[in-house]
């Protein structure tokens, strides 16, 4: 399989903003929500959504309904006859989807293809799983978002033990993190200069959210919410979330709602759907890989390594790189591991700061890489994070002139 003919058209990606758990988003089911989006932005694009013979839905957290998947969403944004399937990879689905889409275009099983990620932390679903056999009859039960992040499924950690592992093993100190969080919301201070100029680049702002029904304006967001301002002497005042650990509240993320969206296509394809032709973006590499178990913030190290061998590159022709980061751990780990350094990372914004709904996780920075990219004159990026199982992802695009 070649990914030679596989691209990404220049500005035919969005995401919305990313709002804060029980934020202003909270009411909206994550798949009709994607689908408005997509609505809108693919008729700015003056783009036919029966164009697409193909489409994938990312999306961890179930919806009501969400046992069909993408023929769903796909529907309700008028391509009513594109097959297409859900996939979910935690953290790492939005990965894992553009490997699932780029696949079927090199595969020739598809033209072009929409990926859908959405995903809505707030009001997780309430599961039961029932038992006729089991004592009483009674089965058993879990709320699917919190319980999973506090209860890992194979050793029954919490996610920030694994954050915690990890400093342990690479030697990650308390300053070091804080040094890093400080950085990251620095750098998300460029996105927002120039009234937030960088994130109009992909996003809809002033972005209006409709009420349950779709039928009306909810409020209004003039971008993303839950972003909470960020010190140095604030960063200090905040205790440890595991006592004697380094992990606080300042150097990790927080639980977000939103969606993003992806077209890849052929070449030709890509010409035509680009906002600028002249601008090419190639999908050249993917990496996976699973690190020792509770080590979560690891697994990006040879996830990236991999992506970087399939494209045929290192590190020295990496201009940019961008990280699913839900703790600093992940990236003070993994640039003492490869050498890159910590405060180039993540430009203009990252998932630590911005929140982490999981299925768009990914999908919004690499989107961001493909800016940055295009901002800085072109060349290789390289996204790379971690997902529950101590699993990582990676892919490797590049940005030049056609």
């Amino acid at each position: 399989m070649s990914l030679n003919n596989v691209e990404i058209p220049y500005g035919a990606y969005w995401s919305t903003p990313f709002t804060k758990w029980q934020g202003s988003l909270q009411h909206l089911h994550a798949m009709k929500f994607a689908a408005w989006v997509a609505k809108s932005e693919l008729a700015k694009r003056d783009i036919d959504p029966t164009l697409f013979d193909s489409g994938v839905l990312g999306m961890t957290n179930a919806q009501y309904q969400s046992f069909y998947g993408a023929p769903l969403p796909l529907y309700e944004l008028g391509a009513v006859n594109t097959p297409g399937h859900m996939l979910s990879q935690v953290c790492a689905t939005g990965a894992r989807g553009l490997f699932a889409a780029a696949s079927e275009i090199a595969l020739e099983m598809a033209e072009t293809s929409l990926l859908l990620t959405a995903d809505r932390c707030s009001n997780g679903a309430h599961i039961y799983y029932p038992a006729p056999n089991g004592p009483g009859g009674y089965g058993q039960s879990e709320d699917q978002v919190t319980y999973n992040m506090m209860h890992d499924a194979i050793a029954g950690h919490s996610m920030i033990q694994t954050s915690e592992n990890v400093a342990k093993k690479f030697d990650i100190t308390r300053d070091e993190l804080d040094a890093v969080a400080l950085r990251r919301f620095e750098q998300y201070q460029d996105a927002l200069k120039d009234d937030q100029a960088f994130q109009k680049r992909y996003m809809t702002l002033p972005f209006s959210v409709p009420n349950a029904a779709f039928k009306k304006e909810a409020c209004v967001l003039t971008g993303d919410e839950g972003v909470f301002p960020t010190t140095a002497e604030g960063l200090a005042k905040l205790r440890p979330v595991v006592e004697g650990g380094v992990t606080t509240f300042g150097n990790m993320t927080h639980p977000a709602d939103g969606n993003a969206a992806v077209i890849l296509t052929t070449a030709d394809k890509a010409r035509e759907l680009s906002r600028d032709s002249a601008i090419r973006i190639n999908i050249c590499g993917f990496g996976q890989s699973r690190t020792e178990l509770a080590h979560m913030p690891a697994a990006p190290i040879g996830a990236a390594a991999n992506a970087l061998k399939m494209a045929g590159i290192d590190y020295d022709q990496v201009k940019a790189i961008k990280t699913h980061n839900p703790f600093a751990v992940n990236d003070v780990a993994f640039a003492k591991a490869t050498g890159v350094d910590v405060m180039q990372m993540n430009n203009y914004g990252s998932s630590m700061i911005w929140g982490h709904p999981q299925g768009p996780t990914g999908m919004r920075a690499v989107i961001e890489l493909i800016e940055e990219l295009v901002l800085t004159g072109g060349g290789y990026g390289l996204f790379t994070g971690c997902a529950g199982g101590d699993q990582g992802m990676a892919v490797v695009i590049r940005v030049s002139e056609r």
